[in-house]
């Protein structure tokens, strides 16, 4: 035996892996499941870059557009638990490309649309379809992976999701303003991308032996009942929950919106901060994986390894809603590389229950995580539409601010029930 192939990583079976079978894992596991979730960020960033336009096009109101927005998180929150079941029943390969099938013809929809009524369908869609984006690849990197190396991979699948996020920047606004692309014409594009996506997860992804099995419905139901009733589940939820819910609901959202109103950039300079922020996006999925695997390593817990992101989460939060440096770029630098470090509390939950019940695990967090999205972001413009529209047209500045900062105070004092000592139940 080869010193490579002897000192190879164990798989979540517990099988050794020589370094090109593990090659082989990336290309037709990993990168066919990246390619939807980078789908899936691009789709969930676009509003946010668009909703000026979408604005201006349709005569929305903030209220109807946050409603738009969210409409995506919704339908994307409640498929949550359901696809967890059907996660651990089928597989995540056969599910992915049901739902991205979904998620190409939501994006027709869209495009289609004229009324605020066809938007929020579309949108709604195109959030069922992008459901597994991350829940299916986690599932799959479960079934593959070795659980000391799941905080990695998550994190490399996480940068992949903020590149969806950064080409819905400056590339997409080359398209939409150079190019002289309609906004509605863009989505019959990525609609076509989808149905490729769809079509290489379902034909070069292979089925991990004895990963799916018949579950009796009744079983499905326990097991929910066994991971919320666990006191760990309840420690870890609120905080993941609403810091995850938040930021999403900035940058896929009101980030842009705020850009404009708030800070008074022209939509080439939203977009230039935008792509500030993706970026940082971006190198923050994969360095909070990276750093939580060198640290774990080195004995500090990953709560830990959260608990410093989420301070940096929250000082940019509320550097934002203050209006701290309302033209700086740092604000937003901050902001992308803690963004998901609470994407940590999926390994963590997962590593206090049985491997078999991964998704569904994850989809018992994530239900509320997106419930969580749509609530802050058509919350947000509920709050924003209390307050009168500025000379420009515009929304003010007051509205982000107050609607910010209610939601930085619950995510303060979810902060300090997560630090409470943990029991080990």
């Amino acid at each position: 035996m080869s010193r490579s192939d002897s000192a190879a990583p164990v798989a979540a079976d517990g099988v050794e892996q020589t370094r090109a079978q593990w090659i082989r894992i990336v290309v037709v596991v990993f990168l066919p499941f990246a390619s939807g979730y980078f789908l899936s960020y691009l789709y969930r960033a676009l509003p946010s870059l668009i909703g000026d336009r979408v604005r201006h096009d349709l005569a929305l109101d903030a209220d109807v557009l946050g409603l738009v927005g969210a409409a995506y998180f919704l339908a994307f929150g409640l498929a949550q638990l359901p696809l967890g079941m059907m996660l651990d029943r089928f597989g995540p390969r056969r599910c992915q490309a049901v739902l991205l099938l979904i998620a190409a013809s939501g994006a027709v929809v869209f495009g289609l649309g004229e009324n605020a009524e066809t938007l929020v369908i579309g949108r709604a869609m195109i959030g069922l379809g992008c459901a597994g984006g991350l829940m299916a690849s986690l599932k799959a990197i479960t079934l593959w992976f070795p659980q000391s190396r799941w905080p990695l991979v998550n994190g490399c699948l996480l940068g992949l999701g903020g590149l969806g996020a950064l080409t819905a920047t400056t590339p997409v606004e080359f398209l939409l303003g150079d190019v002289g692309l309609g906004w509605q014409e863009l989505f019959f594009y990525i609609a076509a991308a989808t149905v490729a996506s769809a079509l290489l997860i379902f034909l070069v992804v292979p089925e991990k032996p004895g990963s799916t099995a018949a579950i009796p419905f009744r079983e499905l139901l326990g097991s929910l009942r066994q991971i919320y009733g666990r006191r760990y589940f309840w420690r870890i939820a609120p905080i993941a929950i609403l810091t995850m819910s938040t930021g999403m609901a900035i940058h896929a959202q009101w980030a842009g919106l705020w850009l404009k109103d708030v800070a008074g950039f022209e939509q080439a300079g939203v977009a230039v901060y935008l792509q500030t922020l993706s970026i940082a996006l971006t190198i923050g999925f994969v360095a909070g994986g990276v750093v939580a695997d060198l640290l774990t390593r080195r004995g500090v817990p990953l709560s830990m390894v959260m608990g410093g992101g989420v301070i940096g989460l929250l000082l940019a939060q509320g550097s934002i809603a203050m209006e701290v440096d309302p033209q700086a770029h740092w604000p937003w630098v901050l902001l992308g590389l803690s963004s998901n470090i609470s994407a940590l509390a999926f390994p963590l939950l997962c590593g206090r229950f049985d491997l078999r019940l991964a998704g569904r695990v994850n989809t018992a967090l994530n239900v509320f995580v997106f419930i969580g999205v749509f609530a802050t972001a058509s919350g947000i413009g509920w709050v924003i539409d209390q307050y009168p529209r500025t000379a420009l047209g515009g929304y003010a500045s007051e509205g982000y601010q107050v609607g910010l900062l209610a939601i930085i105070s619950a995510e303060v004092l979810a902060f300090i029930w997560f630090m409470v000592p943990d029991r080990g139940k």
